[in-house]
């Protein structure tokens, strides 16, 4: 078996345990039925999909498993962001101060996961809504926009968010 094979193998196997993880998760259900169904569904929607689930280029990368000391202080992280973000959008919206504003911004993480994780974590950030992420170039509209540099704006909006995805998933 050459190692585009066993690559191949590997990644159907780890979306074929996800989506069945998946399936529990919504059934909550250990009937034998259950079971079998979500099983085969599994398989079928694996067959289909497991390129699209893990792409082959991202497939030999241990980035794909995160260190979950660091996630579960990324959890805390984010939700500080969140509460601290409401606060500062709620007084910009007693104070009639917002200034709205579209920035773009690069970022300089290297996996895909990582970056979809960054954008979902600046868009549920109060008062940030990321609109496009290309590669490592992301579009977000900012509420509480207080500069028209680039570079200065995509470090308020990310905050330390970025540097500690970057020690989750290298």
């Amino acid at each position: 078996m050459n190692i585009k094979t066993l690559w191949a193998v590997i990644r159907f196997i780890l979306t074929t345990i996800t989506l069945f993880i998946v399936w529990l998760m919504f059934t909550s259900s250990l009937a034998p039925f259950s079971i079998i169904v979500g099983i085969l569904g599994s398989l079928g929607i694996s067959i289909l999909t497991y390129n699209v689930f893990i792409p082959e280029y991202g497939a030999s990368r241990i980035s794909l498993i995160p260190k979950p000391l660091r996630l579960i202080k990324y959890s805390f992280l984010i939700i500080y962001y969140i509460y601290s973000s409401s606060i500062k959008t709620l007084i910009a919206v007693i104070k009639n101060n917002p200034k709205p504003n579209i920035v773009h911004f690069r970022t300089r993480l290297h996996t895909d996961f990582g970056r979809m994780i960054l954008a979902n974590s600046i868009t549920i950030t109060p008062g940030t809504i990321t609109l496009d992420l290309n590669d490592d170039h992301l579009t977000v509209h900012w509420f509480l926009c207080n500069t028209n540099h680039s570079k200065l704006a995509g470090e308020l909006v990310k905050g330390k968010m970025e540097e500690h995805l970057k020690k989750i998933w290298p």
